[in-house]
């Protein structure tokens, strides 16, 4: 999803939760800031339903609860909210809230040429402050490669970088499978090569 800045005063948590209830397009909530979240491409919006699809087979009817990006995320330790592309979370305490969760276990963002840097840099460090979230999955939708930063047992996050051919395993949810699963039929065109037609 494409964030962008609406230009208003700063809400507080409860004023954006209020406000944010009655617009029609999702809002991201960032220090006080209110930031607008637009469309993707259709790209962009298959890739993010392969993962939906393939967590749910996997997981079936068990613990965990996996969102798109209609289910905000609460960072911890602080009142910013997000919409990721995807979310998984096992936790119990994330049953207790309906309008956010807090501690997912696997986010995926799909990325966009205009997010990208925001997404590995700024929002992965508002991420890594949870101590329950073990894979951060940042997912090109004009090129077969997928970044897994995997946090390890001892708390330091790595960064894996998957291309066509490899096998991707998520340790947060025992799944491995091959990145084809996610590209295939896709046709891959760089967002700048995209002509607009009226």
């Amino acid at each position: 999803m494409i964030a962008a800045r609406e230009n208003f005063p700063q809400l507080t948590p409860q004023e954006y939760f209020a406000w944010e209830e009655k617009q029609i397009y999702k809002h991201e909530y960032i220090e006080g800031q209110v930031y607008a979240m637009s469309g993707g491409s259709v790209n962009h919006a298959r890739i993010a339903i392969r993962f939906i699809t393939m967590f749910d087979a996997h997981l079936g009817a068990g613990n965990c609860i996996i969102g798109n990006s209609d289910l905000r995320i609460k960072m911890i330790k602080s009142e910013n909210y997000t919409y990721p592309d995807v979310s998984i979370t096992c936790d119990d305490r994330d049953k207790a809230t309906t309008q956010y969760i807090t501690y997912p276990s696997l986010i995926v963002e799909v990325l966009s040429p205009s997010t990208e840097a925001y997404d590995r840099g700024g929002k992965f460090r508002l991420y890594a402050n949870n101590p329950v979230l073990q894979d951060y999955l940042l997912v090109s939708s004009t090129s077969i490669e997928i970044d897994l930063y995997h946090k390890k047992d001892n708390g330091e996050w790595i960064i894996i970088n998957y291309q066509e051919g490899d096998m991707i395993e998520l340790k947060s949810i025992n799944l491995t499978f091959a990145i084809a699963q996610i590209y295939r039929g896709l046709v891959l065109t760089s967002d700048t090569e995209i002509s607009q037609e009226d």
